[in-house]
């Protein structure tokens, strides 16, 4: 026993002496642990648009879907501080020079059919309504598409106002309708 006190007491003495060493981890207490992000470019990888679509042109339809991030839902409103899911889509894409129905059944007939394996950023997305087979009675604006999945993220308006979803939430997976290109 004499001589464990020895060693213990030989031990605090030698790494008394000893400075500590540098911690290598760094110092995340005061650093923020996300990066906001308010530019869209991210989303665009290797897409193609076409020679007459200009990534400038998504960009700012992004920019306006998202300026609306959490705007009310009100049926019938068209915004800029409420919408309902067409009003919110030909809201923003009248700021972009084009003329969309008023409806979502409506906006289903504009622009050109595309295939859920065509979808790029933009696209229209159509849902139906609160029933799994009922006619078309949602839609939003493809934000980006997973290419390995498939699923694709898309703002619209829904009825706890202007947010993001993905199409793999079973609500929307079971109502996907269709998709339809009105940017060329």
């Amino acid at each position: 026993m004499k001589h464990l006190k020895i060693f213990v007491a030989a031990l605090l003495l030698f790494t008394a002496g000893t400075p500590a060493m540098a911690d290598n981890e760094p110092d995340n207490d005061n650093k923020e642990n996300y990066e906001e992000i308010d530019n869209y470019d991210f989303i665009y990888d290797n897409e193609d648009y076409g020679e007459d679509m200009q990534f400038s042109q998504i960009d700012d339809m992004l920019d306006e879907a998202f300026s609306h991030l959490g705007a009310r839902y009100r049926r019938g409103m068209s915004g800029p501080n409420a919408f309902d899911c067409s009003g919110f889509t030909s809201y923003v894409f009248k700021n972009m020079g084009i003329e969309l129905n008023r409806s979502s059944r409506a906006q289903y007939t504009q622009g050109e059919a595309v295939s859920k394996d065509e979808l790029r950023t933009g696209d229209l997305v159509f849902f139906t309504g609160s029933s799994t087979r009922g006619p078309i009675g949602h839609v939003g604006i493809v934000v980006d598409v997973d290419p390995i999945s498939g699923s694709f993220n898309f703002i619209h308006a829904s009825t706890t106002g202007v947010r993001v979803s993905n199409s793999k939430e079973r609500y929307y997976s079971r109502r996907y309708v269709g998709a339809r290109r009105v940017l060329q």
